[in-house]
């Protein structure tokens, strides 16, 4: 059990539930908003997450990319705690299932939400493997910016509302950004082991320097969004104000992450994964206090 709880990487998972989280919060004041649908919706993104991971690790090993001289947290293929195939059989089940569950989601949105579920499943399997790897061609953290940010946002509140609104477009840019440094946070990590392996993920491309630049700006610019958001009278003031209380908690690791480097970025992994549900419960709780 210990093992399988590696394989699916908890500390990531708040990458899919603050985003879902937003989305459907955003559309609680709507008539027909269903508290079953929202819950579908959050099983559905975990799920997919969970395969992704499991997808990364299998691929990973599968493609000698992950090694004896990996300086990241324990990959259960690599280190032979679980077999290959049991960690493909298990991708696939997740995917499954997340079709499984995400049907319902499907019949209540129409077809918009399946060409979303069919692009959501392409890109938990094409992230690490197929014949064009996301992660391998610098694409990661893009993928992470429109799967776990806009898709995910904009995708659930249009579930609820059958349509979008600006203010899903500009959370779902800002949950975005977030879930790009959690991937930029890993890549830099591994700068040198995807070197060494030809994976050309964006931190091998830019380099360490400008990774770290690129990771202020992650995690400062979703800040500016919602101001924006607000001052356009997109988005309501108590939410943006409760939000911006994480501001402290981004410039603490914005600082960290400019003086760190190697196997020392694994806690700054998990934490700013963290930085995404500290935003997306605190800009909800405000939504919720808004409305009450």
């Amino acid at each position: 059990m210990q093992s399988w709880i590696l394989a699916i990487r908890p500390r990531t998972l708040p990458a899919a539930i603050g985003p879902l989280l937003i989305g459907n919060i955003l559309a609680l004041h709507l008539e027909q908003f269903s508290f079953t649908i929202a819950c579908i919706s959050m099983l559905c993104a975990i799920l997919l997450q969970i395969a992704v991971n499991l997808a990364n690790d299998y691929f990973d090993f599968k493609n000698g990319i992950d090694t004896d001289e990996r300086v990241g947290p324990v990959r259960v293929t690599q280190s032979g705690m679980i077999s290959p195939n049991s960690v493909r059989n298990a991708m696939i089940l997740c995917l499954v299932l997340a079709l499984i569950v995400g049907s319902a989601l499907i019949v209540h949105g129409g077809w918009p939400i399946a060409v979303l579920a069919v692009a959501a499943l392409l890109g938990a399997v094409c992230y690490s493997g197929g014949p064009y790897p996301l992660a391998s061609h610098g694409l990661g953290e893009v993928a992470a910016f429109v799967f776990f940010g806009l898709v995910a946002v904009v995708g659930s509140y249009y579930i609820q509302a059958g349509d979008t609104s600006i203010s899903a477009w500009l959370l779902g840019s800002a949950i975005g950004m977030f879930n790009a440094a959690i991937m930029l946070v890993n890549n830099t990590r591994d700068i040198q082991t995807d070197t060494k392996a030809g994976k050309n993920t964006l931190a091998v491309r830019i380099g360490q320097a400008q990774a770290r630049v690129l990771y202020q700006a992650l995690v400062y610019l979703p800040f500016g969004i919602i101001i924006g958001g607000f001052l356009m009278g997109y988005l309501p003031g108590i939410p943006v104000l409760l939000a911006g209380l994480a501001l402290v908690y981004a410039r603490q690791l914005s600082g960290e992450f400019s003086n760190t480097s190697g196997e020392a970025l694994n806690p700054i992994l998990g934490r700013t994964a963290k930085l995404t549900m500290i935003f997306s419960f605190l800009f909800s709780l405000g939504l919720v206090i808004t409305l009450a």
